[in-house]
């Protein structure tokens, strides 16, 4: 049965263009160079025991972060049919094979991940997936997305709206009164070890 979405953004990755997208990203070089960039991230951070990715696809994050966190439980949010059932592979992953929009948090994480998966969200639903990555965190956001300091639309594989860069941690800080933000850094696709495709990474921390 074809389940119908609310908005086109979720239409378009739990179709075939998200089908594509797994298809096109099994790589080793992306985990090794999740790695590198997890183990700078990490290096802020303290006592994690949980983790939750947001957009996991087919997981090149989570087997990057369960090498850095092997007691760490693990869980990650997925609507692409096809990336869902190669997360299922992964042992010791809970997937909520569902939208984001959909997903109701009901426990809360240590650490609480996306990267490459907010700028792909309508930005008309931005502050619920905001409340929602908020809600499933007991200590650190981590948002790894392409910044801009102004709301923007960009072309994305010949495609209209479905690519939006803006400050996402910005607006997380300006909500949400007691996250601080506890470091930064920039992933440049021309590092010769370990490129990345020029994101900018954020690490908050909730505070009492």
């Amino acid at each position: 049965m074809t389940r119908t979405y609310p908005t086109q953004q979720e239409a378009f990755w739990a179709g075939e263009f998200g089908n594509e997208y797994v298809s096109r990203n099994r790589s080793s070089s992306l985990v090794s160079a999740n790695l590198a960039l997890f183990s700078k991230i990490l290096s802020h951070t303290r006592e994690i025991h949980s983790v939750i990715e947001f957009g996991a696809n087919i997981g090149l994050n989570i087997i990057a972060l369960k090498q850095l966190l092997p007691d760490a439980k693990f869980s990650a949010i997925e609507i692409n049919d096809k990336a869902a059932e190669e997360l299922g592979k992964l042992e010791g992953l809970r997937v909520h094979h569902q939208s984001i929009l959909d997903f109701t948090p009901i426990e809360q994480h240590e650490f609480v991940l996306t990267k490459g998966v907010l700028i792909h969200i309508n930005p008309d639903m931005l502050a619920e997936v905001y409340e929602r990555l908020y809600q499933s965190s007991s200590r650190y956001v981590c948002l790894i997305e392409y910044y801009n300091p102004t709301p923007t639309g960009i072309p994305y594989r010949g495609q209209m709206d479905k690519l939006f860069k803006r400050d996402f941690a910005g607006e997380m800080l300006d909500r949400f009164k007691n996250l601080v933000l506890v470091n930064y850094g920039f992933g440049y696709h021309r590092d010769a070890c370990f490129p990345q495709d020029d994101i900018t990474w954020f690490l908050m921390e909730k505070k009492c």
